[in-house]
């Protein structure tokens, strides 16, 4: 059973007055950002600060990834209001030891302060995920599907942009102020899809930010097993994706990318170098 969403969009950037460096006032856009502060069960949980493009998907995807709700039934409904800046989460049951559970923060690298509640290694030696590869003509498919897809950054800069692909094919394209709420969101959209079994297992996940630690094990904790960057890698992204035995491909623009690690899932096309298509391949 899935829970009931409202649709909270909020406006996604606002117009602002700027002098240029030839002293002339111009009106450009900017992206929207705010608080957003989410209650579990009338318990005040955590304040995220987003761009408010699918806040309801946000918090079920944060509420998943942060390991406090196990399957989406256990959402009975997630209501947003603007007007107040609150996101009221009702479970069905409650959330056993949440004050236990939610006691330890670790502010991660992402963009506008990412957290995790908890050990964010607790439970990396209980995901398997699955044997799934890449072709390196997916890989530029998807490459070539971001370039050309239309985005807020492209009207306004400073957001961070997501996708889920299967293949190819681009399913969900998500932004916000920061990427660690982009995966979120995406987590959320793929548990309000699971009646079209929605698994990660056959899908890559996509950011424009740097894989960090956070990013790696929760497309991990999603069951997605290829993750692909048009940014670099951290050193504890990497031991995390190697451990986990993660494809992680980093500055992937154009037909450059380098594989960091589990070069195994990358299905290298060597026909692609003969039509003169340039790639780099490293093992770090």
């Amino acid at each position: 059973m899935l829970p009931r969403l409202t649709h909270a969009r909020a406006p996604l950037t606002r117009e602002v007055l700027v002098v240029n460096e030839f002293g002339d006032t111009d009106t450009v856009s900017i992206p929207a950002e705010r608080a957003l502060t989410v209650y579990v069960d009338k318990r005040e949980l955590v304040t995220l600060m987003t761009l408010g493009a699918h806040p309801e998907l946000l918090v079920l995807g944060f509420l998943r990834n942060q390991r406090l709700v196990a399957d989406v039934a256990e959402v009975e409904s997630i209501t947003v209001d603007w007007e107040v800046g609150a996101a009221a989460v009702k479970t069905r049951q409650g959330i056993s030891d949440i004050e236990a559970r939610t006691a330890k923060r670790v502010v991660t690298t992402g963009c506008g302060q990412g957290s995790v509640f908890g050990d964010l290694m607790a439970e990396v030696d209980s995901i398997t995920l699955p044997a799934a590869t890449l072709s390196q003509a997916d890989l530029y498919g998807i490459v070539n599907a971001i370039r050309l897809q239309e985005t807020t950054y492209k009207s306004s800069g400073s957001v961070h942009g997501c996708a889920l692909f299967h293949g190819a094919e681009m399913l969900v394209f998500v932004e916000d102020v920061g990427r660690h709420n982009a995966i979120d969101t995406i987590a959320g959209w793929m548990w309000m899809n699971s009646k079209e079994k929605m698994s990660g297992a056959d899908k890559v996940f996509y950011t424009t930010g740097r894989l960090t630690s956070e990013m790696v094990i929760k497309s991990a904790q999603m069951g997605v097993p290829i993750v692909v960057s048009r940014s670099g890698i951290t050193q504890m992204g990497l031991d995390l994706a190697q451990r986990l035995g993660l494809c992680a491909i980093g500055r992937a623009t154009n037909k450059r990318f380098l594989c960091y690690s589990g070069v195994d899932r990358l299905r290298l096309q060597r026909e692609l170098m003969e039509k003169g298509l340039s790639f780099t391949a490293q093992t770090v």
